[in-house]
């Protein structure tokens, strides 16, 4: 069974694939390649739709059944290629926020979501005092991978908040020698005045 990771090797193959028929010198070829491309998507949202149109039939169950299908990874993905996913982007970022808020909170960050407008996801991390660069990496790519998990359609992903920080405490060398440089100038000595 295909997993989320063979989707996105799928898509990335996919994409490449649309490139190298985007290069077609023959201006025809390349018409028609489009065209049949085209023709299948078409074809394939067609089905799809009206696949999920029979199961809604059913009822309660049926929606059911569509609400599963919504929440499988490589199925949500290909409903929202077709433009089909039974949620819009802004419900599945928030899911995908309450989601991923616990594992953040372990490493000390809070996370707030700005807002979702059209497509364009904005996120807010407030990382604690002892926060590093290599915590900020890591929570940024954390968030990456779930807001692009739940919503591939999304156009844009805005973070605030993951600035790189020193660790508290912590004093680069360069400015630990500016200081030191500071004190090694000469100090004139008052004498011991009663010896």
């Amino acid at each position: 069974m295909a997993d989320g990771r063979d989707f996105r090797e799928d898509m990335q193959r996919i994409g490449g694939l649309v490139q190298e028929m985007e290069s077609i010198a023959d201006p025809s070829v390349r018409a028609a390649t489009k065209g049949l491309v085209q023709s299948l998507m078409d074809l394939h949202g067609a089905a799809l739709e009206k696949a999920l149109d029979i199961v809604a039939e059913a009822g309660d169950p049926g929606m059911n059944i569509i609400d599963r299908l919504g929440r499988d990874p490589l199925v949500s993905s290909v409903l929202i290629l077709y433009g089909l996913h039974p949620e819009d982007v802004e419900a599945r970022v928030v899911k995908a926020v309450e989601k991923v808020r616990p594992q953040l909170r372990k490493q000390g960050c809070e996370l707030e979501l700005l807002g979702v407008n059209e497509g364009e996801i904005r996120l807010r991390v407030e990382t604690g005092s002892h926060a590093c660069g290599s915590t900020a990496k890591t929570v940024h790519a954390t968030l990456e991978g779930a807001m692009y998990d739940a919503a591939p359609d999304l156009t844009s992903l805005v973070i605030e908040g993951l600035e790189e920080k020193s660790a508290s405490g912590f004093v680069a060398l360069d400015k630990l020698m500016s200081g030191v440089a500071i004190m090694q100038q000469p100090v004139a000595l008052e004498p011991n005045g009663g010896d």
